[in-house]
């Protein structure tokens, strides 16, 4: 439920209807707004009455929201949300934010010579997985704790945040000590949780939509991490998985528009995982940021032939600086749109 206050009303009347909904044993937030204060009410688990609040002074509507996410959607918080992590910002009117680097971390050098490339190249985070969910038990798995510090290592020398991904509750802590920004994969979108975890943490959080996910999936996955009181989500779509099999998932560009209707977390776009093959990872990214992507995720290796995990979907160091390139030309362009 939404309660919209008149534009005249007090802080006196603003406090009494909070009061109101905290007695029916509901949570208020107050959503405060340049032409008018609205509070949304959260909590309850079906249809509340709401004849007493609307008699109160000051109320203008209530709106009876009947989506399963609220905090995350455009009714309760209608102005689109920045995200900071390290210093960088997604979001509305902020430059499209470009996160490079391997998929794996692979050792100490690799990630060193990663930074580098990407940085040179123009990356603004770094990227790189200590933990790999991998579909087989024999295939690499990444370097753990060892892997972060390597991670990190490469991030400060270069003056890059860097984001991770985790897979476990008991991965938190150490995550999150090495860490700027969580990420929580596709496999784990409706780990519950964990989300619930990581949005107690605080951390900014990357949050990739399940390869089967619908959109409300989505959003509502998003809304166990704010629930928690933690409003730094940033959104990723990252492919589904369809009937087709050339690529390695169906990138759903859509989604980008959409959920820029629906809710006012940022999103980005990972047209590495979404296609799985190199050549279409640079026309993918471009037209990610054709369609309002806040950013985009793609994976570079030093040398991908000899990458431990997706190195067929990898760019090397002159591929990524050709995106870069590219998406240098392209962005000034479309903000004259």
């Amino acid at each position: 439920m939404l309660i919209v206050m008149h534009h005249s009303a007090t802080d006196e009347q603003v406090r009494a209807v909070t009061d109101a909904v905290v007695a029916m044993g509901l949570t208020a937030e107050p959503i405060p707004g340049s032409l008018r204060t609205a509070i949304g009410v959260l909590g309850n688990q079906g249809y509340v009455d709401d004849t007493t609040i609307r008699e109160l002074p000051g109320v203008r509507e209530v709106i009876h929201v009947s989506k399963p996410y609220k905090l995350v959607s455009r009714d309760f918080h209608p102005k689109a949300s920045i995200v900071e992590a390290g210093g960088v910002k997604f979001g509305d009117n902020q430059p499209p934010v470009i996160i490079a680097g391997p998929c794996s971390v692979e050792s100490e050098e690799q990630m060193l010579a990663a930074a580098r490339l990407v940085k040179e190249h123009g990356a603004h985070m770094l990227r790189g997985g200590a933990y790999k969910p991998r579909t087989g038990p024999h295939s690499f798995q990444g370097l753990g704790v060892e892997g972060l510090k390597y991670l990190r290592q490469a991030g400060d020398a270069e003056g890059l945040p860097v984001i991770t991904e985790v897979m476990r509750i008991e991965q938190l802590e150490n995550i999150c000590r090495y860490s700027d920004v969580l990420q929580i994969g596709a496999r784990n979108m409706q780990n519950f949780d964990l989300l619930k975890e990581a949005g107690k943490t605080g951390h900014p959080i990357l949050l990739k939509r399940g390869m089967s996910a619908t959109i409300e999936e989505f959003l509502s996955a998003a809304e166990y991490i704010l629930s928690e009181g933690n409003p730094n989500v940033i959104l990723c779509e990252r492919g589904i998985r369809t009937f087709e099999k050339t690529t390695r998932n169906t990138l759903d560009l859509s989604v980008v528009p959409l959920i820029r209707e629906m809710s006012h977390l940022p999103i980005v776009v990972d047209p590495s995982h979404a296609t799985g093959r190199r050549s279409l990872v640079g026309p993918m990214a471009k037209a990610a940021i054709v369609v309002g992507a806040h950013g985009i995720m793609v994976e570079v290796h030093p040398d991908p032939d000899k990458a431990l995990c997706d190195g067929a979907q990898s760019l090397d160091g002159d591929g990524f600086g050709e995106l870069v390139a590219e998406l240098n030309r392209l962005i000034p362009l479309l903000e004259e749109l």
